[in-house]
């Protein structure tokens, strides 16, 4: 009996093996002292991650050992399910480095801080960025040809210069390089104040990206514990095909957490779209690629989106830090701390964002940090069709432009408990967006555009119809604004002061402190000229302060808001829910404490007392 009883265990184990219902998962090793043909076990692992991604199936984890790595890494599968994904991995408390750039040597010095280095063209292989320019829709070079490669001194990148007689001269603050590709060779000038570059560290951009698949469609696949850096992307505007230092190529639900992504020319994370259509070049050809798309089913929940983007450290990048058309829909960007994005403006447009989406339907952007952007460049900017979106418990500080930019969406959209510093806090060419419970450092600016924009279904990417996008139908609740002056200015589409005054805003439980002036229509605010403005940033911008006062509870009831209370959008006709088809309730503030539901605080912190917070804790 036992015999038989074991043999047909065996039996039904094989034919399980046979029919692909049992499988066991392979860890790969990945180290710098390792062979490709070796099998990727611990005792004998690969040299590249890209041999590895090469063996790797669903359900497989790459982990990689403590080293620098020169390579591009294109996934060619992905995983199955959320359960069966594939794993990239730095092996715990290593520090591992992919880069796109090489070390380059053999400097010659041509004129006061200025070296030379010439190299084949066959150093760059396919793709050489010292030829590659930069240019494409909302582009603007400035009178001058820009491309996608630079020059690191020890990390840190450099300008390029307009033309060689620039690099030649002496070196100001900010090194120049230039380049020149002619038949068979690429040389570089470079400008190296006070140092030899052959003592030093000197790496030069020549790949494109460092991790993103060449094809699309491969989904379910984590990259965690990485630093990535110097990729020579391109630009992103949402009418051609987008490229970022690390992205899924318009797959669905990656997983990129835990990572420093920095020096992209371009984009750091790129959420967004390969799926141009037929359409290309204006703001028409990108309405009609997003009706396309939802038309067709190649831009839905099932196929693209659904990401997490998550507790990374992004800076250096001139375009976004995350970026993205239409494929960061149902996605989750969280507790990311993103810097100097767009500060060295060699170039500009309109595609510059800490984070910049177009079509974020259902995304969350929550407790993220973003400061020092530069120039034009937005600290959170939704565009074209945020419905649906949730800005929640993000600090934005430092930012030239604005915190928070809400373009061309009819909503429902929520903006709650946030803390923005920057001097705007906010701009607003949409309607159908409520501010809840925010603390504006800044002003407010509200303008209008004649441009027609889609909505969709609720929850959904399929498309309803195109609606003009004139101000109002927003809600301002139970925030505090402390800009002194006039706390709502008139933006740009030829709207003046008394054109603004007319717009129909549901205000209520407002404070304005520091001489913060409310609008004419905020019929019940509470104004407390003497207050100081009770948040500000302290030990180099590192932990945040505030000290709220309890007499603010004695200048008003303010209700706990809810899904109720704010009503249904005018555009959509749809009601404020949360991405996961509950209604608002707005009943938790900033650090996640309960709000008094009989009489909550405005602003983001309901405890009536001074309190501190490590921005690193929210990040966490």
């Amino acid at each position: 009996m036992i015999w038989v009883l074991a043999s047909v265990m065996v039996m039904v184990d094989g034919m399980a093996q046979a029919q692909g219902k049992i499988s066991t998962a392979t860890e790969y090793h990945v180290s710098i002292n390792g062979k490709d043909t070796n099998d990727g076990s611990a005792k004998n692992p690969l040299l590249t991650i890209q041999r590895a991604a090469d063996l790797a199936q669903p359900g497989d984890t790459i982990t990689v050992h403590k080293g620098l790595y020169r390579e591009r890494v294109n996934p060619p599968r992905g995983g199955t399910s959320d359960e069966k994904r594939i794993v990239y991995q730095a092996a715990p408390g290593e520090k591992v480095v992919i880069t796109g750039s090489e070390l380059v040597t053999g400097w010659k010095r041509k004129t006061n801080d200025t070296w030379l280095v010439s190299l084949p063209n066959s150093f760059f292989g396919e793709f050489n960025p010292y030829s590659d320019v930069l240019e494409g829709h909302w582009f603007r070079p400035g009178d001058r040809i820009h491309h996608t490669g630079s020059v690191y001194l020890n990390g840190t990148w450099r300008g390029e210069a307009a033309s060689r007689e620039e690099v030649l001269k002496p070196a100001a603050d900010d090194p120049l390089w230039f380049g020149e590709v002619t038949n068979g060779t690429t040389t570089i000038w470079a400008q190296f104040p006070g140092v030899d570059p052959n003592d030093e560290t000197v790496e030069i951009n020549t790949r494109q990206t460092v991790f993103f698949p060449e094809q699309t469609g491969l989904n379910y696949i984590t990259v965690r514990g990485f630093i990535m850096r110097h990729a020579a992307t391109p630009w992103s505007a949402p009418t051609q095909k987008q490229m970022g230092l690390i992205g899924p190529h318009w797959s669905k639900g990656w997983i990129i957490e835990d990572n420093e992504i920095s020096h992209s020319i371009t984009v750091g994370v790129q959420l967004g779209t390969t799926y141009l259509g037929e359409y290309t070049g204006d703001v028409h050809g990108n309405c009609g690629i997003m009706k396309d798309a939802s038309k067709s089913r190649a831009w839905g929940k099932e196929k693209v989106g659904s990401h997490i983007v998550r507790r990374n450290r992004i800076s250096h990048c001139e375009a976004a830090g995350v970026n993205g058309n239409m494929g960061a829909a149902f996605s989750l960007i969280e507790k990311n701390y993103i810097s100097d994005i767009h500060v060295r403006r060699t170039f500009s447009g309109l595609e510059q964002g800490g984070i910049k989406l177009h079509g974020a339907i259902d995304t969350i952007i929550r407790n993220n940090v973003v400061c020092r952007t530069g120039g034009a460049c937005r600290a959170i900017w939704l565009d074209w069709l945020g419905q649906g979106a949730v800005i929640e418990g993000n600090v934005g500080f430092d930012n030239d432009n604005t915190d928070l930019y809400v373009e061309v969406t009819h909503g429902p959209t929520l903006v709650v408990n946030n803390i923005f510093l920057s001097k705007r806090s906010v701009v607003s060419t949409s309607r159908g967006t409520a501010f809840v419970h925010n603390y504006f450092g800044g002003s407010a600016l509200i303008a209008k555009t004649p441009r027609e924009t889609p909505y969709a279904e609720p929850h959904s990417t399929r498309l309803v119809d195109v609606y003009i996008n004139n101000p109002g139908d927003d809600r301002y609740m139970n925030n505090i604004f402390a800009r002194q002056g006039a706390s709502f200015l008139p933006g740009w589409g030829r709207m003046d002061q008394d054109q603004l005054d007319k717009v129909p805003f549901d205000m209520e439980g407002n404070l304005y402190l520091n001489g913060a002036v409310p609008p004419v229509f905020d019929k019940k605010p509470v104004v407390l000229k003497s207050v100081k403005p009770p948040f500000r940033l302290v030990e180099n911008n590192t932990v945040l302060e505030w000290s709220v006062d309890r007499a603010w509870l004695d200048t008003q009831d303010r209700n706990v808001v809810t899904a109720k209370r704010l009503g249904k959008t005018a555009v959509a006709g749809l009601p404020y829910d949360r991405p996961d088809g509950t209604p608002v309730r707005v009943d938790r503030d900033f650090l996640g404490i309960s709000r008094n539901t009989d009489d909550t605080m405005p602003g983001p912190v309901e405890s009536p007392d001074s309190g501190r917070l490590n921005l690193s804790k929210l990040l966490r």
